[in-house]
């Protein structure tokens, strides 16, 4: 394996290096990046023209300037990396490092978000294959797939956010709207899980019951003006992860991945008075670190005392919920500086446009809250638009594999159907996928230059977008060669991990 990663590693650097100097010398010729001085009416025009050749070496042709340039980028060996100047003569090192970090901070929650629900809306369709909800599914995935991004964006900010702002000003809903929802729900789920009529109808109660007391609880108790989760709803939600993530990962029969799971989620819930003063008196993400090592630490020692020869399983699954309990302890704590964030926004918390609000100040709390409000409409945007590629990526590759004569041999076995779809058919399923999330990564860090423009992030897409106007030839190469690099990094990633999903692939 390590030969092979050292020829990958080599044949990248040959392909970075042939695939710059051709967009380096098709970007050089693209323009003129002194037009805009060349037009100037300044009195001292032909010396700004000068220090700008200068500064960028636009007298040196582009097939050799190219050589300077990389001569700067092979400074990274030695930590003094110099990418040059942009055509406002601003580092484009400093530049490009701020735009990154707000492209990340941007599409990676959009991008992973996507990734997870639509890998199980895709397989939960191929499951129910030619049923009303994989009909359904399909319909709004398409719908979904062929709208464009900065229409999605506007109507986002329209209804989500200045409708929503206006809504908390009054959250008052008749009752007959509640109880509608409710039955729509309900419907919505009994139609996804299927089975036989008593069944349907069973989930159809369940979830409009479930749904219709959520819905008056919150409306109608001023929750949205005081939210919280509270150690009643961190404890129902990590027992219930508990069973979800048991049932997933090694099924209701292993009673020792249950115990583990279940007993992290009630640590959880137990800790919660602890860790809300561990909140008061630790300040900044130290907290968070802490909350998480201690779940993560308690899930092990569930696993290893209750665990036996399931140990392993009961190493994952307990992991699992002491990641979720510990996100909803957060969250929780989060919650409770809603009330001063609201009133520090003027009442009109969902923002619009922006990374953030201008001249904030408050604690890790607020500020946590500020980034998710911004963060908000356009990570829902492009995950709108990316979960119906991913749901039927996943929906057509899982349908081939369960077609595979392996699957039907594990079904003639008498092994459940859960064991037969987790442990044989979606591992297998998910090999096409990995190809395609490697791909995807190059594009998180390429940016989402229409996205990013209509809500005002200053990220590596937009800069990308208005170097290419202005012939900024340095900032280009920048956001090219981070992608490049980033792109055939995850592509050997994904090419090593099939060799984990499926042991017939050799990596040499």
């Amino acid at each position: 394996m390590f030969s092979y990663i050292v020829r990958r590693l080599i044949a990248a650097v040959l392909i970075v290096f042939a695939a710059s100097y051709l967009i380096y010398i098709l970007a050089a010729n693209a323009g003129d990046p002194l037009e805009d001085l060349r037009g100037s009416t300044a009195p001292n025009k032909e010396q700004l023209i000068a220090a700008k050749i200068q500064q960028l070496n636009l007298d040196v042709p582009p097939f050799l300037r190219y050589f300077i340039w990389l001569g700067g980028v092979l400074k990274g060996f030695t930590g003094n990396i110099d990418l040059g100047y942009n055509i406002r003569g601003q580092e484009v090192a400093a530049q490009v490092g701020i735009g990154i970090g707000q492209t990340v901070q941007l599409v990676v929650a959009a991008t992973v978000l996507a990734i997870l629900l639509g890998i199980s809306i895709g397989m939960a369709t191929a499951l129910r294959q030619y049923s009303g909800f994989d009909y359904t599914v399909t319909f709004i995935a398409f719908l979904f797939f062929s709208l464009p991004v900065f229409w999605v964006a506007q109507i986002l900010k329209m209804y989500v956010a200045i409708g929503f702002n206006n809504f908390l000003a009054d959250p008052v809903v008749a009752p007959w709207i509640v109880i509608v929802t409710a039955f729509v729900v309900g419907f919505a789920w009994a139609s996804i899980v299927g089975g036989s009529a008593k069944k349907y109808f069973l989930n159809f109660g369940i979830a409009t019951l479930v749904t219709g007391a959520g819905l008056f609880f919150i409306l109608y108790t001023g929750w949205l003006d005081t939210p919280y989760i509270g150690i009643i709803g961190i404890l129902v939600i990590g027992v219930a992860s508990a069973f979800a993530v048991t049932w997933i990962t090694a099924g209701f029969s292993n009673r020792k991945v249950i115990y583990t799971a279940l007993v992290t989620a009630v640590a959880g819930a137990a800790l919660w008075y602890p860790f809300n003063y561990l909140f008061f008196y630790v300040a900044g993400y130290l907290s968070w670190v802490i909350v998480f090592v201690v779940m993560i630490g308690i899930a092990i020692a569930a696993a290893f005392i209750f665990g036996g020869d399931e140990r392993p399983s009961s190493i994952r699954a307990g992991i699992i919920v002491a990641i979720i309990s510990s996100i909803l302890i957060i969250v929780d704590r989060v919650m409770a500086s809603w009330p001063d964030y609201v009133q520090i926004t003027n009442g009109r918390p969902i923002a619009t446009i922006g990374s953030s609000t201008p001249n904030l100040q408050g604690s890790v709390w607020i500020q946590t809250l500020d980034n998710f409000t911004h963060l908000l409409l356009p990570t829902i945007a492009l995950m709108l638009l990316s979960l119906a590629a991913w749901s039927r990526y996943s929906r057509g590759s899982l349908l081939e594999v369960m077609n595979q004569d392996y699957v039907r041999t594990a079904r003639a076995k008498g092994l459940s159907e859960r064991t037969v779809i987790m442990r044989h058919a979606f591992r297998n399923a998910m090999i096409p996928i990995t190809t395609l999330v490697a791909f995807e990564i190059g594009g998180i860090i390429g940016g989402a230059a229409i996205t990013e423009t209509v809500f005002g992030w200053n990220g590596i897409g937009r800069m990308f977008v208005q170097a290419v106007q202005q012939v900024d030839l340095n900032t280009v190469m920048a956001i090219f060669l981070i992608t490049s690099i980033v792109t055939l990094v995850f592509n050997l990633i994904a090419d090593l991990s099939y060799s984990a999903l499926d042991p017939r692939i050799r990596v040499n």
